[in-house]
C-alpha cells in the first residue's frame, strides 16, 4: 500500500521536481499546447528555478514513498503583503485524478501565506482551469482567451486571518 505524503521542498528535490514538471507538460498539457511550446517553457524551468522559487515562497511536495508525484507553491504576488499567488502546481499523470492535486490545493490554502491573503492568484494553464475553477478561482478582469504566456490568469479573494 502506498504511503502518500506532503512535504515541504528540499534542495535535493529540485533535479526529481524539474523531471516531473516535464513530463507532465509533455503528456498532460499537450492537448492544449504545442511541444514548441512546451519545449520552452521546460528550457527555464531547470533546478535554479525551483531553487529560486524555493527561497520566495512555501514550496510544497507530494511524495509516494520516495517518489516525487506533485508539486506546489505559494508566495508573495509580486512584493504585496496581502495578496499570494499559486505557482508550480503539478501531479504526475500517472497519479491525475486520483485527488493528488486536492490535496495540494488544500495544502496551499492552510499555509500562513495564504491565511494572511485577501486575494490569491493562479496563472493557470488551459489544461488546469476547470481544475482550479472547483476550488472557486474565477477568471480575473473577464480574460476571455489565454494572455501572452498562454495562461488563464485566475482569483479568489478571501478574508485573510488576524
Amino acid at each position: 500500500m502506498s504511503q502518500i505524503i506532503v512535504r515541504r521542498f528540499v534542495a535535493d528535490d529540485a533535479r526529481a521536481v524539474v523531471q516531473l514538471v516535464a513530463k507532465t507538460m509533455r503528456i498532460s498539457n499537450r492537448v492544449d499546447y504545442s511541444s514548441t511550446y512546451i519545449e520552452n517553457a521546460l528550457k527555464r524551468l531547470d533546478t535554479a528555478h525551483y531553487l529560486e522559487l524555493n527561497q520566495r515562497s512555501h514550496f510544497y511536495v507530494v511524495c509516494d514513498q520516495n517518489r516525487l508525484i506533485g508539486t506546489g507553491a505559494i508566495g508573495p504576488y509580486w512584493h504585496s503583503r496581502d495578496e499570494f499567488s499559486f505557482f508550480a502546481v503539478f501531479v504526475d499523470p500517472a497519479y491525475q485524478g486520483q485527488g493528488i492535486g486536492t490535496r495540494i490545493v488544500n495544502t496551499l490554502e492552510t499555509d500562513s501565506y495564504f491565511a494572511k491573503a485577501r486575494r490569491i492568484e493562479i496563472p493557470a494553464s488551459i489544461t488546469g482551469r476547470p481544475f482550479y475553477e472547483k476550488f472557486g478561482y474565477h477568471i480575473k478582469d473577464n480574460q476571455t482567451e489565454p494572455d501572452a504566456d498562454g495562461l488563464y490568469r485566475l482569483e479568489k479573494f478571501h478574508t485573510p486571518i488576524s
